[in-house]
């Protein structure tokens, strides 16, 4: 018998404590700042995963991934992908069978990726998936921080503008959130018999 609830209201998430990421955040836009961050992420064992994409208000019309995050437990990395190159370090961290990934909906997170460079995808983790085996049935990022970690994830920043010259700092705290937050309902869940 799972210890998590099923499913969860939005008014009761409303009433739950905020969650935040508690660590420090790197932005990372250059290549030698790129090289840097992945030896540290490639030590890792497990890492939570997100990717951030300028809003399209047009049908038909989607923009390429600006962002992606890779964050442990107290050190996020934003990449800037939107100002800078894609570059082969990134790509093998994403290749590591070594390095888990943990996000959710991360098969259209690695499409959007694979159009700024190809790599093929090893070791990642969607929470979507998994969190069925412990009776789950809610799937957003936000309900499962809910069931499992007791607190709530905000999604103002969602629809804000990635390719920004400059990120807000709203923004960077809840990109850094959303990748971290991923990876502590993973660990958390790790924890509890199915």
């Amino acid at each position: 018998m799972s210890c998590f609830r099923n499913n969860i209201t939005n008014e009761e998430i409303t009433a739950m404590p905020k969650c935040a990421f508690p660590g420090t955040v790197e932005i990372v836009d250059t290549e030698e700042k790129a090289v840097a961050a992945c030896a540290y992420l490639m030590a890792q064992s497990a890492l939570g995963f997100d990717t951030e994409t300028r809003p399209s208000f047009k049908a038909g019309v989607s923009n390429r991934t600006a962002l992606l995050q890779l964050a442990s437990a107290d050190r996020c990395f934003l990449f800037r992908l939107s100002q800078m190159k894609f570059v082969r370090e990134v790509a093998r961290v994403l290749e590591s069978g070594d390095v888990v990934k943990v996000g959710a909906a991360v098969r259209d997170d690695i499409k959007g990726l694979q159009r700024l460079r190809w790599f093929r995808p090893q070791g990642f983790v969607d929470l979507q998936s998994v969190a069925g085996e412990w009776g789950i049935e809610e799937k957003s990022v936000r309900k499962l921080a809910a069931i499992v970690l007791g607190s709530s994830v905000s999604k103002a920043q969602r629809l804000s503008n990635w390719e920004a010259a400059t990120l807000t700092k709203a923004q960077i705290g809840y990109a850094a959130t959303d990748a971290w937050v991923c990876l502590e309902i993973y660990n958390r869940l790790m924890k509890e018999p199915r």
